[in-house]
């Protein structure tokens, strides 16, 4: 175990340690997610607290935490790594108590056909990110593309400005532009700006932002039982007991060695681990996509490898956007 700490320009203790996960998800919750809004003194206290049980948990696989990034305050970004299985993970929790931070659900292009059955334009999830002013992006819901099967790296042939359309309801600054036959699980923003996780079909005038997702992961706490048992790259989306915090979780796959992706039983017990209350899988595969653009860059950094070696043109987004707060104090001559 190595405990090193790096320089930090916050009150928030920044950590690169390594560590041994546990079985009971409420041990590794109080270092991975609780601790990442705590003081120094507070932090440290926890962690000696918490490397004095590991002895207790032998035969457990090792995992490898990297230093939690702040980019914008209320934003914390870390990434895990470990060996057995393979598997690496990207983690972003957001603050929703800090109200310069705005939860975003925005669509790529333009609807390419009107009243037709296509509601936009694929875009790569940076690009739509810098458009719409977002400093943290994932990708969205599920889509089709007009003319396009489902493949990856060089097979894949989703382009950017094809004709695409999500499989659920969708929502955008108070626009409904999608929404769904069957009631599937959703992120949802309504207007008084709380967020909460539920089944939408066709959402009403009451919501300022929806993204879909294809499955329940968590619900009260607790893992759902899934049939499918494939291991896939995956972008999970969480909400505290709460709903305070926001935790996005994007995780790596069919990189043998390397990140062999995870289940939806696997993804479940990450988010409760995380500490969330209730949990959606968003689209995966090729899809999964998490960037970052940090104060006074130009560009987003993208944070995890996705399979087709370039992030993958999408339908919609998922992202924050940071307003400054404002400056306070007349200014004098």
């Amino acid at each position: 175990m190595v405990l090193n700490p790096t320089r930090s320009t916050s009150t928030l203790l920044q950590l690169r340690f390594s560590l041994r996960t546990f079985p009971r998800p409420g041990l590794i919750c109080a270092l991975d997610y609780n601790s990442l809004f705590m003081t120094r003194h507070a932090m440290v206290r926890r962690l000696l607290r918490l490397f004095a049980v590991l002895p207790l948990y032998p035969g457990v696989a090792a995992a490898e935490i990297s230093a939690t990034n702040h980019p914008i305050p209320g934003i914390s970004i870390f990434s895990e790594s470990r060996a057995q299985p393979p598997t690496r993970l990207f983690v972003a929790v957001i603050d929703l108590r800090n109200h310069n931070l705005r939860l975003r659900v925005a669509a790529a292009g333009p609807d390419p056909d009107g009243a037709g059955p296509w509601q936009t334009t694929l875009m790569r999830p940076t690009k739509i990110a810098e458009r719409e002013g977002m400093v943290l992006v994932v990708n969205g819901d599920f889509f089709r593309a007009r003319g396009v099967n489902d493949a990856e790296g060089t097979n894949a042939t989703f382009r950017s400005e094809l004709w695409g359309a999500v499989t659920g309801p969708a929502v955008s600054a108070g626009k409904v532009w999608s929404i769904s036959a069957n009631s599937r699980p959703c992120l949802a923003v309504d207007q008084s700006g709380r967020a909460n996780i539920s089944r939408l079909g066709s959402p009403g005038t009451n919501f300022l932002e929806v993204v879909s997702g294809n499955t329940l992961l968590v619900e009260s706490g607790n893992a759902l039982p899934q049939t499918k048992q494939l291991r896939h790259p995956r972008t999970a989306v969480g909400l505290d007991a709460k709903r305070e915090r926001l935790v996005l979780v994007v995780v790596d796959g069919r990189k043998p060695g390397l990140a062999i992706g995870m289940t939806y039983g696997e993804v479940a017990q990450e988010m409760i681990r995380m500490g969330c209350h209730d949990a959606l899988n968003l689209d995966g595969g090729g899809s999964s996509v998490m960037a970052v653009r940090e104060p006074g860059a130009k560009e987003f950094r993208i944070l995890n490898e996705p399979t087709d070696g370039r992030e993958r043109a999408v339908a919609n987004v998922l992202g924050i956007t940071f307003l400054a707060p404002a400056k306070t104090g007349a200014a004098r001559d």
